[in-house]
């Protein structure tokens, strides 16, 4: 292994670790309170480090929705590619691609959600924003695509299938911060899953052609 080779790995080495102390902060602390010293603390390092690698705390923030952005578009391009008998059984697995999603990191899926409709974008790099804009682009296209090929089969009512895509996406999003702002109030009303399976019910009712 070459000197550039292992600089290239101890700095994503040393950035991996940045993150992972900035999730365990924002998660105790939420991301007003937390403080670039904070994270600092948590990931053994000087402030001054922190620095070197994430501009500021925004940007340290957005960078936490990289990794599931990623395994979103994992998750949509193999439902987009696998052979189902109906377009019924691609929804269902659309719906279960969402909420696998939604298990692998929940902390973090909503936080990308507030970052989504917050101000935070504007204080990212262009590197990093244009990252998270390719990411979002692709898994929207993603299931464009299965409404797409839905809607030519004849199975999806005809409607824009990008818009198909933004309603289920907003759809997912809003239950999502909807029942865990329910949560926070009584730990004991967690109905996210059962919710989601009524609304994607409804949704498949409602873009199916055979009514």
């Amino acid at each position: 292994m070459g000197i550039q080779e292992r600089k290239e790995r101890e700095r994503e080495r040393r950035r991996q670790q940045i993150i992972v102390a900035a999730k365990r902060v924002f998660s105790a602390k939420g991301f007003n309170k937390a403080t670039m010293e904070d994270i600092a603390k948590e990931a053994e390092l000087s402030p001054g480090t922190i620095y070197i690698y994430f501009k500021n705390k925004d940007e340290l923030y957005a960078s936490l929705s990289l990794r599931i952005l990623k395994h979103l578009n994992i998750r949509l391009e193999h439902v987009k590619n696998e052979t189902f008998q109906d377009h019924g059984e691609r929804i269902a697995s659309l719906k279960q691609a969402l909420y696998d999603v939604y298990e692998f990191d929940p902390l973090i899926l909503i936080n990308m959600f507030h970052l989504q409709s917050s101000e935070t974008l504007k204080n990212l790099s262009p590197e990093l924003l244009a990252e998270i804009k390719e990411l979002s682009r692709s898994s929207l296209g993603s299931m464009a695509d299965i409404f797409e090929e839905g809607i030519n089969k004849g199975a999806f009512i005809e409607q824009h299938p990008i818009a198909l895509a933004d309603i289920l996406w907003a759809m997912f999003s809003g239950i999502i911060l909807w029942e865990e702002s329910k949560r926070i109030i009584n730990k004991e009303k967690d109905y996210l899953k059962p919710t989601l399976e009524v609304a994607f019910d409804i949704f498949r009712q409602g873009i199916s052609a055979q009514k």
